[in-house]
Parts: structure tokens; sequence; C-alpha cells
């Protein structure tokens, strides 16, 4: 049913889009703390994840009610594949988070921007439609990590096609390189932010 296919991907992208919002308004958010007290700088933007994962299990409560209502049961490896897909998804969203966080802290006009900028990432992410839809093009979507992760979600959950580890793998290392990549940007940048704010 289509709700529970929507709601199924949605879930997923709120924790992403969420997190990523937050953690990147972070800094600046708390900057009179940044000014008079030294802490690594880091719990800041990593513990916005945490909130969001409890809004996700709310969230998950809210697709068995679904679920439920449409007679649809989730498959056994669906379940227990879903928390591997939620580190996935975290590790992108506070590497990108950690990398815009440092740059909102320089350039503050990121935060307006950032948000139409997630509006339009979720139009590129299969979230509302399926990949398929796409044709023979739906490969560009596979450049987006939530791509491999919605898309293993809604296999391992409705047990409708199988997973498709390829993607997952790809979807995995590529946020491990953005948190990679995140975490070196604010760790160099890390020195100038009380000056900064």
């Amino acid at each position: 049913p289509y709700p529970v296919f929507v709601l199924s991907g949605l879930l997923l992208w709120q924790l992403f889009s969420t997190s990523l919002l937050q953690a990147s308004n972070s800094l600046v958010n708390q900057q009179n703390l940044l000014t008079k007290v030294y802490f690594p700088r880091l719990i800041l933007t990593v513990s916005t994840i945490f909130s969001n994962l409890v809004d996700f299990t709310i969230g998950l409560f809210i697709l068995g009610g679904v679920m439920v209502y449409y007679h649809f049961s989730p498959s056994l490896f669906g379940l227990l594949l879903l928390p591997l897909l939620v580190i996935v998804t975290s590790i992108f969203a506070v590497g990108l988070g950690l990398f815009l966080a440092a740059v909102n802290v320089k350039y503050r006009d990121v935060k307006y921007v950032l948000p139409f900028f997630v509006q339009l990432l979720m139009f590129l992410t299969p979230v509302i439609y399926p990949p398929s839809i796409l044709g023979s093009y739906s490969w560009i979507l596979a450049l987006n990590p939530m791509t491999g992760v919605i898309k293993a979600a809604r296999a391992g959950l409705f047990d409708l096609q199988p997973v498709n580890w390829l993607l997952l793998a790809i979807s995995t290392g590529t946020s491990l390189l953005v948190l990679l990549g995140g975490l070196i940007y604010f760790k160099l940048t890390e020195r100038y932010f009380a000056d900064l704010i």
C-alpha cells in the first residue's frame, strides 16, 4: 500500500534531514557556550542525532500501526536490517553536519540555504516514488547515499524484492567518506570557532 511505502522511506529521510539541519546549526545556536567554556565542540554536533533517534523510534510505532491497518507484516530480516540502516543514515547526517556546521560558523547564510538544499535532495531520493520511475536513468539516484538506505529498508521490510547489497555498500562507503571528510574539515577549522562567533 502506498501509505506504507511512503512512510517507510519518510522515516529514514526525516531522521537524516532533521539531524543534518540541527547539526549544521549546532555551533551557531550554542555560541554563548562556545566562547565561555572549553570542551570538545564535536559533542554539540554529534549529539543532535540522539534526540532525533527518539523521534525515529516513535515514527516506527506509527509505521507499525499503519502496517497493521493495511494487514501488512514486516519480515524479520527487515527488522534485523533496520539498525544497520539507521547507523548508515546517522553516519551520513553527522558527516555532512560536521562539514556544514564548520562552514556555518564562517558563512552564516548556510542556515538559510540549507533547508532549500534538503528539500531539493528529498526529490532526488526515492522517498515518495520508486526508483524504477526513472527507467534507465535510475542509476543517477545511486549517487545519493540515502537511495541505497531507503531501497534496502523497503526491500528488507516488505520482502518483495532482494536487498541490493552493492547499492547499500556504495551508500555505506560514501557515508563513511563523508564522515571522514566532515571530521577532518571540522578539526582543521575548530580552533577558529571562538574567534569567528
